[in-house]
Order: structure tokens, then C-alpha cells, then sequence
């Protein structure tokens, strides 16, 4: 459906006014040879509006379903980001062993994550950036893999054994992860990945690839 076209803006009065001409009584009369000549010589200066400067409306002008998508991201980016808080959050100890999972994650599924039996799709890594560096990349990266449908992660934040305070970093994006939206579950790593220096993130289904398996789910009931 068309939008309704806008009416014209009704100026008010302090905005712009239009006097008719006024004459004195003395004056002579302006001839319409006359008032010509002068509009001529007012515009002469005045040049045309170019008009390959004007963007032409594309033939498809919806947005295709990938920039709906990165468009949600960013909102979503932005808003996440100015309320992720940099003070007061629980303290940690580097060698704490950390964990989260939202209601609805099945037992199985977090045990899996928990011990490292999903493939890691995607990794970030913290070391060396200021709490302000650190909030911004994870906040990117979290809404980027989502976008990309990227659902197991690792985040390397380290143990923050020489911090002041120790294990700053490493407090701070525990607690900063279960306030992702995106964010299903976490838990520190296996040795191998980087132990209780970082984490398993598990982000929940894009809405496109939920629409793919009830789809999907749809062909196999017939």
C-alpha cells in the first residue's frame, strides 16, 4: 500500500509572510516590461539544480533480508552496549569456574557446552584491551555472529592474575554475557581452549534459521 501523500506545511505567521506590493501615492506606475527586466536581473545569478545530484529510487526498494537483519543488530548493538555497566559487578578470582544458562536450555545441551563437545564456530579474543575496548568488540562480535548465524563461541578474556584489582576483565564479562539477549548459555573452558581464562558462549537461533526448520519440520509432516 502507497503512503497517503503528506499535506503541504501551513507556515505560520512568525515563520514567513507575504505582503502584496505597495505603492506611493507619488510613485510611478511599474510597467510588466519593467517588473520583468528586474526578476531577469535578479535570478541571473542563480543556477539550476543539477540534477544527477538527486538519487534515483531503485526499482526494488524493499530491503532485501540480510541488511533487516544487520539493521536489528546494530539496534540492538547500540542499545545493549550503552546499558552493558563498567562498575559494580561482582568480583571474581582468576581461578573461578563461571557459568550461566538461560531457563529453557536442555541439561544435555548445556553439558555438551560445558565440556567442550561443540564445535567452536567463532572466537574472540580480550587480552590487553581497556574494560571500555573490551565491551565494545564483545557487544560486535555477539551481534555479528548472530547475524551470521554463528551459534558457538569462545571468548578469551584471561584470569587477570596481575590485574589491579585481579581478574577485572574477566569479572566484568561474566557478568556482562548473560545480559546479551543473545546470549543462551556460558561456561568457563576446558584446559585445552583456555580454562577459567575463558568461556563457551552459546547464542540462540536467528529467527531466519528458526523459520528453516519449522519449514523444514512442515515437509516431514507432509
Amino acid at each position: 500500500m502507497r503512503a497517503p501523500l503528506a499535506h503541504p506545511a501551513i507556515l505560520s505567521t512568525g515563520q514567513a509572510r507575504y505582503n502584496a506590493p505597495s505603492f506611493s501615492c507619488g510613485e510611478p506606475a511599474v510597467s510588466h516590461n519593467d517588473e520583468l527586466s528586474l526578476f531577469l536581473q535578479e535570478v541571473a545569478d542563480v543556477r539550476p539544480l543539477r540534477s544527477d545530484h538527486i538519487a534515483p529510487v531503485a526499482g526494488n526498494s524493499q530491503p532485501t533480508e540480510a541488511q533487516l537483519a544487520r539493521r536489528e543488530a546494530a539496534t540492538a548493538e547500540q542499545l545493549t552496549q550503552d546499558h552493558l555497566s563498567m562498575e559494580a559487578v561482582p568480583m571474581l578470582d582468576p581461578h573461578d569456574i563461571v557459568g550461566f544458562k538461560r531457563d529453557g536450555v536442555q541439561e544435555g545441551v548445556y553439558k555438551k557446552l560445558r565440556l567442550g563437545k561443540y564445535e567452536l564456530q567463532g572466537s574472540l579474543d580480550l587480552h590487553h584491551k581497556t574494560l571500555n575496548e573490551a565491551r565494545t568488540a564483545l557487544v560486535q562480535f555477539i551481534a555479528e555472529c548472530e547475524v551470521r548465524d554463528i551459534r558457538c563461541l569462545l571468548i578469551l578474556h584471561g584470569k587477570g592474575e596481575r590485574s589491579t584489582p585481579r581478574a577485572l576483565l574477566k569479572s566484568h564479562v561474566s557478568a556482562w554475557l548473560p545480559q546479551l539477549p543473545a546470549v543462551m548459555a556460558m561456561h568457563s573452558a576446558e584446559r585445552r581452549h583456555g580454562g577459567s581464562g575463558a568461556l563457551y558462549v552459546l547464542l540462540r537461533k536467528s529467527e531466519r534459521k528458526k523459520a528453516e526448520n519449522r519449514e523444514r519440520h512442515q515437509k516431514r509432516l507432509g
